[in-house]
């Protein structure tokens, strides 16, 4: 799935941006059966679905072949998926809104797979309300989802509804207490919401299923600076430029230990002109 990280916004942070994975789950693919070529259909379903991220153009032109010959609602998916990776996320969006009743009709998972990945569009298309509805209403289709809880946390810190996207992240952790990614995304949430304590509890958790985990020791650093502890701070931002110098993390941390050693420095010169003046 495609996020952007809604809770790591503000001075000392770096909002991302990552892929949607563009192979499509069995049960969708399976919706989509009921000819006499649907494995035929699926294969190319399949193929279309992989070129979209890498060839968005060459995919759209040939799901709009596709459709003129015949393809359906298989070669409208391929369009929806390849309008998504163009940037098109509003079209992308209101196409696959378009295919649930029918490539969702008879399968639950389908039409969850579906709403979920339209709600992702409409939340890159900045439709934070709209995205959140569909979560919720493929969280009807298949309730309990993890990924579809932690999706839907991110649409409702979208719209600054932290405690929320904390009930969603809870309730995604009691399921999967494995999954770095949602102690992370808590911890992010508290951080908004000035709740530190409880952002590093989570980030330790996240960091003892993940390691070294650049993203996480950035965000440690981050939660500290603001809870006023600015030399920690320094310390793990340090260490997420040692771990991953040519991530998006490490240049993140980079800017925050140049940033501060400025705010630093201009505070040395000011102590300095106002000894001259006495």
């Amino acid at each position: 799935m495609t996020r952007r990280n809604p809770y790591l916004s503000g001075a000392l942070a770096l909002g991302l941006l990552a892929a949607a994975p563009a192979l499509l789950p069995a049960a969708l693919l399976a919706a989509s059966s009921g000819q006499p070529s649907a494995l035929d259909r699926n294969r190319e379903l399949q193929a279309c679905a992989a070129k979209a991220e890498a060839n968005p153009d060459g995919a759209l032109a040939d799901a709009r072949r596709w459709q003129q010959q015949g393809g359906g609602d298989s070669a409208k998916l391929c369009e929806a998926l390849a309008l998504f990776h163009a940037g098109d996320f509003k079209a992308a969006g209101a196409q696959m809104e378009a295919l649930v009743p029918t490539l969702g009709k008879d399968d639950p998972r389908a039409a969850a797979s579906l709403l979920g990945r339209a709600g992702w569009a409409w939340l890159r298309a900045g439709d934070q309300g709209r995205a959140e509805r569909l979560y919720s209403a493929a969280l009807d289709k298949t309730p309990g989802d993890v990924d579809l809880l932690i999706d839907r946390a991110f649409a409702r810190a979208e719209g600054e509804r932290f405690w929320d996207a904390v009930a969603d992240l809870d309730a995604a952790l009691t399921r999967d207490p494995k999954r770095a990614d949602a102690y992370l995304y808590r911890a992010s949430a508290q951080k908004a919401l000035s709740n530190y304590r409880q952002a590093l509890a989570d980030i330790d958790s996240a960091l003892e299923l993940k390691p070294g985990d650049p993203e996480a020791i950035l965000l440690r650093g981050n939660v500290k600076a603001l809870g006023g502890n600015l030399g920690a701070a320094r310390d793990d931002w340090s260490l997420a430029r040692r771990v991953a110098p040519d991530s998006d993390w490490g240049r993140a941390a980079a800017d925050n230990l140049a940033r501060t050693a400025e705010v630093a420095g201009d505070a040395g010169k000011d102590k300095a002109k106002e000894k001259k003046v006495q």
